[in-house]
């Protein structure tokens, strides 16, 4: 099996609240491992939000993108929440994807650097922790040494692994700055700051996007219509009840009771404006990335996005909502 299922007690049990007989209808949903900021895209597994649409939306943790959509087009889920990327890479292949609304507009990595460094050019021979090839913070960091005209070969990259292993390379000397997520702020010594946020270096990156196949589109749309409008309720919760959504990342990410991430991250996530409750459809920004995979050479050429985007289902679940 691609997937794996989520071990956490609260996410296994979600409370389904149904009426009486009701039928509900199975719904799988893939998402990246819970991290800081988990409770915005696990809320649509809490409460009735699929029941209210006749689903039972089950969580799904995936490991990352690349595996959420082999498991997506092997019809181990039926939607997935993963980066666009991923998914225009699939259908310049001739996949069977689309997209349905982007619910993740925002970057939640910056460039976290020791109090020593006061600016970007301060990096200039100096070794940045960021991860494997055509990920996020390899993305994030190319774009901050670009627009400050820094040659690639000025700087150390070192693979090193997760956010919290980059963080810790910081923290330990072993690396001058690193890609973090600005989760980590909440817990970092006073000689840390984040030099550059990700929204501030790459205000067109879309971090993550409702993903279906055009198979379920067909065979079960009045379905996927439900989904769509259960996220959408969920995520307007989840923003607006702040107490809420972090005990929700706390228990999935088994934090502890003192734990200042998930609120940290929380604040952080509204205070950049890094969730869109609608789904909404950035062609612009999508271009965008496609037009940075053709220069990072992950892409022969731009493709026409119509190929990938679904924006009925969207509209429709925005009918359903407003009934």
């Amino acid at each position: 099996m691609i997937v794996r299922r989520l071990t956490f007690a609260l996410l296994l049990l979600a409370a389904i609240e149904s009426a009486p007989g009701q039928n509900l209808r199975p719904w799988k949903h893939g998402v990246i491992e819970p991290k800081g900021d988990a409770g915005f895209m696990l809320m649509v597994g809490q409460r009735d939000f699929g029941a209210r649409h006749g689903l039972k939306i089950e969580i799904m943790p995936l490991k990352n993108g690349a595996t959420a959509h082999k498991a997506l087009l092997a019809g181990e889920l039926d939607s997935i929440e993963s980066s666009p990327g991923a998914t225009i890479l699939a259908g310049a292949h001739g996949a069977d994807i689309k997209i349905l609304g982007c619910d993740w507009p925002g970057v939640p990595h910056g460039l976290m650097v020791k109090s020593a460094i006061h600016k970007v050019e301060d990096l200039k021979g100096k070794t940045i922790a960021v991860a494997a090839p055509g990920s996020l913070p390899n993305l994030l960091v190319n774009a901050i040494l670009e627009q400050h005209k820094i040659p690639l070969a000025e700087v150390r990259f070192a693979n090193l692994g997760g956010d919290l292993d980059r963080f810790k390379a910081v923290i330990a000397g072993v690396a001058d700055a690193g890609i973090v997520a600005a989760e980590f702020m909440a817990v970092a010594p006073k000689e840390v700051k984040m030099l550059v946020t990700g929204h501030e270096a790459l205000p067109n990156y879309v971090r993550l996007c409702l993903t279906v196949t055009g198979k379920t589109i067909a065979t079960r749309r009045d379905d996927t219509v439900n989904f769509v409008a259960a996220e959408m309720e969920a995520l307007k919760f989840a923003v607006t009840h702040r107490d809420e959504t972090i005990k929700l990342t706390k228990d999935a990410i088994q934090a502890k009771p003192d734990d200042p991430r998930p609120a940290y991250a929380f604040d952080d996530t509204l205070r950049q404006n890094a969730i869109d409750s609608e789904a909404s459809v950035p062609f612009e920004k999508l271009n965008w990335l496609q037009n940075e995979l053709v220069k990072a050479g992950n892409l022969k050429a731009p493709i026409d996005l119509a190929r990938i985007i679904d924006t009925e289902i969207r509209a429709e679940a925005i009918k359903r909502i407003r009934k």
